[in-house]
């Protein structure tokens, strides 16, 4: 299985904000759209960074409600790692278990094309176990 399949059952909707912002922006996208977190990008289309929930309770730790005042450039996680759309699930596992993510930005010819959070890799996992158990039920009951 790929990433590809994810993106055909999720979309490939992706919201975005620019590093210039302020957190306290990207916190209502966070509401907003019932997410846990944003890509971050330049002035034009590039991915510069991600923003998670996780970066920015960090930073409010650090600083209280001063956080929500500050760019996004300065809390984000820069140069995020990222995938394609032919990487499989499993490698796309390893690498955000293996870097302790929730999040990857899905890019293809230097575009991003989604978002791919752990939720949807164990959504996929679990659907594709009962599939697999549904099929070999048939088979034995033949």
């Amino acid at each position: 299985m790929k990433v590809e399949q994810i993106l055909s059952a999720k979309g490939t909707d992706v919201f975005a904000v620019r590093a210039d912002d302020k957190i306290s922006d990207a916190v209502s996208v966070l509401n907003d759209r019932n997410i846990g977190a944003v890509v971050v990008k330049d002035g034009g289309d590039n991915v510069v960074g991600i923003l998670s929930e996780r970066d920015i309770v960090r930073r409010v730790g650090e600083n209280g409600n001063a956080a929500l005042e500050m760019r996004i450039k300065d809390c984000m996680t820069k140069d995020p790692i990222t995938c394609g759309r032919e990487t499989t699930v499993d490698e796309l596992m390893s690498k955000m278990t293996e870097r302790r993510i929730r999040h990857m930005p899905i890019m293809e010819d230097g575009k991003l094309i989604g978002l791919v959070s752990i939720g949807d890799v164990v959504k996929r996992k679990i659907d594709q176990a009962e599939q697999e158990a549904e099929a070999l039920k048939d088979y034995i009951a033949s």
